[in-house]
């Protein structure tokens, strides 16, 4: 059981980077690279249990679905630690080599970039520190579904998960529950597959895997990265437990080559399919062609890894626009939020949730009005656009409080981790292990929480989850 104490004062460890590139922000180079450092250290200090005790009531392997792992690996790698590309570019290198010796570094841009991974960090640890203040296991049970049951109940949701979903998309003005019951199928099918398969249960296996694979393709040919990869990442976290090695062997070098040739792939697939010339199965024929036989490959991936992979970019247009020429929004974006959480079945007039987001970006001139782009703000971006450098604070400290706060309530209602992390937590709240603007994700997150609690009412009332 996790001790009652706690040592408050050992959180100002996870901010020593920040204070240390603070310090050093007149050299950019070093103050960029401590700060990028330095969320790797978070990472250690915080994975090691340094900080705060892991939960024991389970082994590192069997609860890798909780907040501290993998929402912050996903969430705080992907903001904190993919930018190294372009700050490589920024200093003019395409991978190890400089592109033009005679090419001189744009120092405001060079500025920029240390400046922005500087609120990384400090999103990254206030981040965390909401987690870990929050985090307070074994969490105490109130119901329970017995063990045997566990497998065939959760092939049960992914069965009536997909159609539930097909329906709110036909419903006008509910199209946003499409995407939770949607994840909440995946989730639950691929969950149901890692359990069938080690107790050898060859029906739910077979049902499962034509699930998964069916998931599988339709992420392959959605034009999209994000879709793949956590298929296979997925997948390789729920089949850990019971085969380590195997999942080791074959599952991390499967999502290393899927970072290799998916830009490439979904480049080709985007040209063919979004342009209306080729149907979506023959764009991913003709595209996985080309990558299979791309001698350009090298200069897709860089670019990938350079202006798609980070929004850094992105996050230098905002702080260098804001305050200079724009002021700080203070409270207008958590207003604009809360209008977002109104279902436009409720109120048609409603504002369009994506003009009020862009409307920020033409602000900012991230993108032309006219064009056809869209580049919505992650989620550090609005809170460095609502209130600054202390934005970055708050808001990223809720954002970890409140990850962690909905997966203990999820384990407290769902009978303990397996139903409540590994199957609503990561199906409902998806949206957490990836962050987007401020209207998004509180309007997904707060009806992912009425759901949640739908679910439960549900589950109760047929006695599957019985009390204690």
């Amino acid at each position: 059981m996790m001790t009652e104490k706690e040592n408050y004062g050992k959180y100002i460890l996870l901010y020593l980077p920040w204070i240390f590139s603070s310090l050093l922000a007149s050299s950019p180079e070093i103050s960029y690279f401590i700060a990028w450092l330095g969320s790797f250290f978070i990472f250690y200090i915080t994975l090691s249990g340094k900080i705060k005790p892991l939960p024991n009531d389970r082994s590192l392997a069997e609860q890798i679905m909780r907040p501290i792992i993998i929402v912050q690996v996903i969430f705080a790698g992907y903001m904190c630690c993919t930018s190294i590309f372009f700050f490589i570019n920024v200093l003019g290198y395409e991978y190890s080599s400089k592109t033009n010796p005679f090419l001189t570094v744009n120092h405001e841009v060079l500025e920029l970039t240390a400046q922005c991974q500087r609120y990384y960090c400090l999103g990254h640890a206030a981040f965390v520190s909401g987690i870990l203040y929050f985090m307070k296991y074994p969490v105490k049970q109130k119901y329970y579904v017995e063990k045997g049951k566990l497998a065939n109940l959760l092939m049960i949701i992914a069965l009536l998960s997909f159609p539930v979903s097909l329906l709110f998309l036909k419903v006008p003005g509910l199209s946003q529950f499409y995407f939770q019951f949607s994840s909440l199928s995946f989730i639950s099918g691929t969950l149901a597959l890692a359990l069938a398969i080690p107790l050898k249960k060859i029906p739910n296996t077979l049902i499962c895997l034509s699930l998964y694979l069916f998931n599988f393709y339709q992420a392959f040919i959605s034009g999209f990265k994000e879709p793949i990869i956590l298929s296979v990442l997925v997948l390789g976290i729920f089949l850990y437990p019971n085969y380590k090695k195997l999942v080791t062997i074959i599952f991390f070098p499967a999502l290393l080559l899927l970072f290799v040739f998916l830009p490439a792939y979904v480049s080709s697939f985007r040209q063919n399919a979004w342009s209306g010339d080729e149907t979506s199965e023959n764009a991913s024929k003709i595209a996985l062609d080309a990558t299979l036989n791309n001698d350009d490959a090298e200069n897709t991936n860089w670019a990938f890894l350079v202006s798609r992979l980070s929004e850094i970019e992105m996050f230098t247009w905002y702080v260098s626009s804001t305050p200079q020429r724009i002021d700080f929004y203070g409270t207008v974006l958590l207003k604009q939020s809360a209008i977002a959480l109104v279902p436009r079945i409720f109120w048609p007039g409603k504002p369009v949730t994506e003009d009020m987001v862009m409307q920020r970006v033409y602000n900012a001139g991230v993108v032309n009005r006219f064009s056809n782009v869209s580049a919505k703000p992650a989620f550090i971006v609005d809170a460095y656009l609502s209130f600054g450098g202390w934005g970055v604070f708050i808001f990223l400290f809720a954002y970890g409080a409140a990850a962690q706060i909905i997966a203990i309530k999820a384990e407290r209602l769902f009978g303990g981790y397996v139903l409540g992390t590994a199957l609503i937590f990561s199906g409902l709240f998806q949206i957490m292990w990836r962050g987007l603007s401020f209207e998004f994700l509180f309007n997904s997150v707060f009806w992912s929480y009425i759901t949640m609690l739908l679910i439960f009412k549900i589950l109760r009332s047929k006695n599957i989850l019985e009390e204690i």
